[in-house]
């Protein structure tokens, strides 16, 4: 059966190279006799897998000596709470952008910790922008300033980063990491589901200063304290084993085709392609201001609603799956993260064009 186009969210598509080398190696990892997923986490072959990928990550993002990498478990929505856990060091408050969905759960869960200070909002409207700089309310007292710099749902994409002053600033790069060249020591702590750009679902990854470690509130869990994965190297208890693997595959895999250089210059064509459609379309529109579009997710709506549940069959008939928007926004989306052929993307604009002139 010929593999699907896969415009999924999360988990997302895979490149083939990575799977192909995976599925070579499923019985029988480098000779030695066992699958990546029968290894034990302490041994010298998983521990030398997970250190491998580590110097990977370092090489693409170029990741200071002063920053720990932390590969966790629990996905982007642990690290909530774990940010305030681990990162007011007795302050009372934090700020945090508004922008989407995913803002809207970290908000609610860090009030669970501390007081929110709301220093930057698009929810006047739909959340189809991201703040201006200009507008930043920001409090020098506050713990940390927290934003998503990509917001997965509604396809909103900072392309700049905020200044946070002397206040460490933390950011949720989950849908975007290594799709672009990241300053790394502008942030406090950097964190990421894997699931889209990095391998498969049941990985995290932490980026973090040095400095923000050891200040965990009273009563913090041991295995939600950064400071405990820090000095284990991620191996205070068993991690995600075979999900590190195929990171670790997927990191060897973008520094062959390039580097993170590489990467940005197909998420600019791709997008490209299909903002350039939809910017001269009647029929199909994005909701987002165009400065603030995120080169990897892409919602769009169609004149008729009614036709929502046709466009979606004909795009299955076709090979290409997983388009239909989330529920909270509705309409389409098409995710477009590292793995997707620029080909894919082509395709889904041959088909909407066919779609619009058969039913505009």
């Amino acid at each position: 059966m010929a593999r699907v186009i896969n415009f999924s969210a999360g988990p997302a598509v895979l490149p083939e190279e990575v799977l192909s080398q995976a599925a070579s190696e499923m019985l029988d990892w480098h000779g030695s006799g066992m699958s990546v997923m029968e290894m034990s986490h302490r041994g010298k072959q998983f521990i030398g897998i997970c250190e491998q990928a580590e110097a990977d990550l370092r090489e693409l993002l170029v990741v200071p000596k002063a920053y720990k990498v932390l590969f966790l478990q629990g996905g982007a929505t642990q690290q909530f709470g774990m940010l305030p856990m681990n990162l007011l060091r007795g302050k009372k408050s934090a700020d945090y952008f508004n922008t989407g969905e995913w803002s809207k759960k970290a908000i609610k869960e860090a009030k669970a910790f501390c007081k929110v200070n709301v220093a930057a909002s698009s929810e006047d409207a739909n959340f189809s922008y991201a703040p201006d700089a200009s507008t930043l309310k920001l409090d020098p007292q506050a713990a940390y300033v927290h934003y998503t710099s990509n917001e997965t749902i509604g396809g909103v994409e900072y392309h700049w980063v905020p200044d946070s002053g002397p206040v460490p600033l933390v950011v949720d790069m989950s849908s975007h990491i290594l799709s672009r060249p990241v300053d790394v020591g502008r942030y406090g702590l950097i964190y990421a589901g894997a699931q889209k750009n990095i391998g498969p679902a049941g990985l995290t990854i932490v980026i973090v200063r040095e400095d923000l470690l050891g200040g965990a509130a009273a009563g913090t869990p041991s295995m939600l304290d950064y400071k405990v994965h820090a000095d284990a190297g991620s191996m205070s208890n068993t991690p995600p084993s075979y999900a590190i693997y195929i990171a670790g595959l997927v990191f060897q895999w973008i520094k062959r085709q390039g580097g993170i250089a590489a990467m940005e210059r197909r998420a600019l064509e791709r997008s490209g392609a299909l903002y350039d459609f939809l910017d001269n379309s009647r029929f199909f529109k994005n909701p987002v201001r165009k400065q603030d579009r995120s080169r990897m997710n892409v919602p769009f709506t169609l004149a008729d609603s009614k036709l929502d549940e046709p466009f979606l069959a004909g795009a299955r008939q076709l090979g290409m799956i997983e388009l239909k928007g989330h529920r909270s926004v509705g309409g389409m989306r098409a995710s477009m993260y590292n793995a997707m052929p620029v080909a894919g993307v082509q395709r889904l604009v041959m088909y909407m064009r066919e779609f619009e002139a058969k039913h505009a």
